[in-house]
């Protein structure tokens, strides 16, 4: 074999791979698309209108770099928050920002703590930046504080990920028990607390924001409840030293221009974003109707999404989703251990719901035999 340029050993031993596989991919491998997209935990909705239409003002300016500061988002957030514009760092989403945080925090070799089951792109992070995850099972389709406390405490690690709500099972803990934990962890551990569907949550979900706390960083998103996936623009609130570390290794540019028009335009229509979380409630309600009309349980949820108990294991609730997926419908499911025997919906249009109610029963059915 010919010479040619050698990968680092830590890239070497990490398999080519992404932590997800989009449902365009699907639709590719079965040369057809979906009927209903509910597995992706997307806004189906969509953005507002105001939102559009400061999108198609400022399309005409694409040709121009980005703001790389970031300037206006700041300044609109840290107004929405009652917070100064240094407590805020914006970039390109959630899972974009988890990679900063990583490589901020988390040295080769040391151990990360998260939930087994847990956000698949954190652990992704981790694996590439050469640390170790400890994994900690869920404990009653919830996210286990007093285990990762433990984990943290037993591993000495620098970094612990909490999402609140919770995917993929949405649960959720009480912001009064998510702060006893903030406070009964080191000093010297990083909590990233992903608060991707916080909109969708009781306000009780939250705890008090305090950013005079340099060990926790809150982590917000534009995808969810703001209909914004498909731009990747998300940000976190935290202590100043905290964020102003970002500046040291994240990409200046990742947040495009459309993206930052649009996330202002979307934060300043806060009455849409009532509807939206209007309408999630009664999705969420009607995936419960329909699982309950096919004998199954729904997981209580905080989220954009219903987590459906199918009543058997593992193997019976991959058999649900695909015989879903034959019937053109997209969802997908929870992967590790006891969570795995449930399948996740995503709440989305009516039609798409009722192409769901539809199919579910032939799934089962076929799943079943």
């Amino acid at each position: 074999m010919a010479d040619r340029p050698r990968l680092t050993d830590l890239a070497e031993s990490l398999p080519a791979t992404v932590p997800f596989v989009g449902p365009e991919a699907q639709e590719r491998a079965r040369g057809k698309p979906f009927r209903a997209r509910i597995g992706a935990n997307e806004n189906g909705f969509g953005p507002s209108p105001q939102v559009i239409a400061a999108m198609r003002e400022a399309a005409g300016d694409v040709w121009k770099y980005a703001d790389p500061e970031n300037y206006d988002l700041k300044e609109a957030l840290a107004a929405h928050y009652s917070v100064t514009p240094g407590n805020i760092t914006v970039g390109e989403g959630i899972d974009g920002m988890l990679g900063v945080i990583v490589r901020l925090f988390a040295a080769p070799g040391s151990s990360v703590v998260t939930s087994l089951g847990g956000y698949p792109t954190f652990n992704y992070h981790v694996a590439g930046f050469g640390a170790q995850l400890v994994a900690i099972p869920y404990r009653d389709d919830r996210e286990d504080l007093e285990g990762l406390l433990a984990a943290v405490k037993k591993h000495n690690a620098p970094l612990v990920y909490l999402a609140n709500p919770d995917n993929p099972m949405g649960t959720w803990s009480e912001g009064s028990d998510v702060q006893t934990f903030i406070e009964a962890l080191p000093a010297t551990t990083m909590l990233v607390l992903d608060e991707a569907y916080c909109e969708t949550a009781p306000a009780s979900a939250l705890p008090p924001l305090d950013v005079s706390r340099p060990n926790v960083l809150r982590m917000r998103t534009f995808s969810k409840a703001y209909g914004l996936a498909g731009l990747r623009c998300g940000y976190a609130v935290g202590e100043t030293q905290s964020i102003r570390a970002f500046d040291k290794v994240r990409n200046h540019f990742g947040v495009n221009r459309m993206a930052q028009v649009a996330a202002l335009a979307a934060l300043d229509d806060q009455n849409y974003l009532q509807t939206v979380v209007s309408r999630v409630a009664a999705g969420r309600k009607r995936i419960e109707e329909i699982a309950a009309a096919n004998g199954l349980v729904s997981i209580p949820s905080a989220t954009n999404f219903v987590t459906i108990d199918c009543g058997r294991n593992g193997a019976f609730a991959m058999g649900v989703l695909k015989a879903l997926a034959e019937r053109d419908i997209f969802v997908r499911k929870p992967m590790s251990p006891a969570e795995d025997r449930c399948i996740r919906i995503t709440v989305g249009p009516d039609a798409e719901l009722d192409l769901f109610a539809g199919a579910l029963p032939e799934a089962l059915a076929a799943a079943s035999t």
